[in-house]
């Protein structure tokens, strides 16, 4: 459930910073990511409810943006069947229009494809037209609005849909996006990203 301040931001790539990572949340880096959930959201996740959803393993994808060291961003998936559901997505109020939301969900796109998912689909609010511009970019359409969804703020979701993404179509979509987003290869995991105890001890989101 990607709620109301989930992406106050554009891609484009040229204001993120020169040092920005995206890897694998773990909870180490959980109190960068709360320090952003509760400016983020009305209605933020706790602590226990992160590690509850690390926990899940491989039905899970959490990344985190890194810049010098300290976490400014960072976006979740859970896996249901055929479908990647991205749940999460916020930036650092301070990093806000810097690309660096169109970056983790590059990541979360291309790790849904190495699971072998075959669609994306998520809510964003209906006026946040900056969060649906970018989201229209990864190749989401609408597909109906749920009423009152985010009942915090009062207002409608807007259902979107990617399909197909392990199509050759897709691949090429992200590519592209890649090449405009994240020239430097920050955003790529080689295989499916683990979100679950990692083999150093800490658990990976």
């Amino acid at each position: 459930m990607i709620e109301p301040t989930e992406l106050e931001v554009v891609a484009v790539p040229s204001g993120a910073p020169a040092d920005l990572e995206i890897v694998p949340m773990r909870r180490r880096h959980l109190r960068g990511v709360l320090r952003i959930e509760v400016q983020s959201y009305p209605k933020p996740w706790t602590y226990g409810l992160y590690l509850s959803e690390l926990a899940l393993g491989g039905l899970r994808c959490y990344l985190v943006a890194r810049s010098r060291g300290e976490v400014v961003g960072y976006g979740g998936a859970m896996y249901i069947g055929p479908d990647a559901h991205v749940t999460t997505l916020a930036t650092a109020p301070e990093f806000h229009r810097r690309g660096i939301g169109g970056r983790v969900l590059l990541g979360l796109a291309r790790a849904a494809v190495a699971h072998g998912a075959e669609n994306l689909t998520l809510e964003v609010r209906v006026t946040n037209e900056a969060a649906i511009a970018l989201y229209r970019r990864f190749g989401f359409a609408p597909a109906g609005v749920r009423k009152n969804y985010y009942a915090e703020v009062n207002e409608d979701a807007l259902v979107m849909w990617a399909n197909d993404i392990h199509a050759e179509e897709y691949a090429a979509r992200l590519d592209r996006l890649g090449a405009e987003l994240d020239p430097t290869g920050t955003a790529v995991p080689d295989g499916p990203v683990p979100a679950g105890p990692g083999s150093s001890g800490e658990e990976a989101r």
